[in-house]
């Protein structure tokens, strides 16, 4: 029998928005989202992809949701399901099917959804083509506060207006990409992803720009062209000086929230340097295998 385990509603949002080429939503074993809520509420509105706990605990195989790497239980104020309340019977019978902790969704249905309003739906059933066409926010690095996508999130008006963007960091050699300004303050990076190419400079600049947004409530994307390597150098670079995290700590954060995320060699090597001048000392070995 796994462990059942508290989670905060953004490791839920982080979990939706995972994407390779396609959302990984489309994987048959990636994530089992239940909502244990009764049928009419449930009906009247849920988030995306999850099915009724009485109708799944109804059909569900254990064989097969012992191989689903991610199980999320949604009810109404969750934090109180790990001592009573109707859905704990729900909980077990995941907790005894899953070689994985389910994980319990604090705050349950009402506060994911007051805080990410866009996640709502009363669709049920969705086909392998509709998961794959699904459109993946940028995942959240800080809640409400900082994102790390590509450039497809910084360009998508719904996107920027649904997470109330209002600064933007664009880190790209392309010139020619183009984005609408409106009220987001834009900091433009000219930088290429490649090993030999200088981040590391911008590193403080960036830093000061996202502190002073974040410190007025504003909140902040930072992108690239894939959203792989660049962004999460940046975002590391800025844990590091606005958390003084050390580069071990920042990239646990930042893989935690994008598990494909990579920066290239080069930049793991200016991650290093960085975290020298931050903390004063090189704490991280980069050339463990995980770096």
């Amino acid at each position: 029998m796994s462990e059942k385990v508290l989670c905060k509603p953004t490791e839920l949002y982080n979990i939706l928005n995972q994407h390779n080429r396609i959302s990984r939503l489309a994987e048959s074993n990636y994530l089992c989202l239940i909502d244990a809520r009764a049928e009419g509420p449930y009906y009247c509105s849920h988030v995306i992809t999850a099915r009724n706990a009485k109708w799944f605990l109804f059909r569900f195989r254990s064989v097969e949701l012992s191989y689903v790497s991610f199980i999320y239980l949604l009810n109404y104020f969750s934090i109180y399901l790990m001592f009573q309340g109707p859905a704990i019977d729900c909980a077990n019978s995941l907790a005894k099917a899953s070689r994985y902790p389910v994980q319990i969704l604090i705050g349950g249905y009402e506060r994911f959804s007051a805080i990410y309003p866009f996640f709502r739906t009363q669709k049920i059933t969705y086909t392998i083509r509709e998961l794959e066409n699904m459109k993946p926010y940028p995942v959240e690095i800080l809640p409400g506060q900082l994102y790390m996508g590509n450039y497809r999130h910084a360009t998508n008006p719904r996107i920027l207006k649904d997470l109330k963007l209002t600064a933007l960091i664009s880190i790209s050699e392309d010139s020619s990409l183009m984005f609408e300004k409106g009220s987001c303050a834009i900091l433009y990076i000219p930088v290429a992803d490649s090993v030999d190419a200088d981040l590391y400079s911008s590193f403080e600049q960036a830093s000061i720009f996202l502190a002073s947004r974040l410190n007025t409530g504003s909140a902040a994307l930072i992108c690239s062209t894939h959203g792989i390597s660049r962004c999460s150098t940046l975002a590391m670079a800025f844990l590091m000086h606005h958390l003084k995290y050390t580069l071990k700590e920042a990239w646990g954060h930042v893989h935690q929230c994008k598990a494909n995320m990579r920066p290239n060699r080069g930049f793991v090597q200016q991650l290093s340097n960085w975290e020298l001048q931050i903390v004063g000392r090189k704490i991280t070995d980069i050339s463990e295998p995980n770096y």
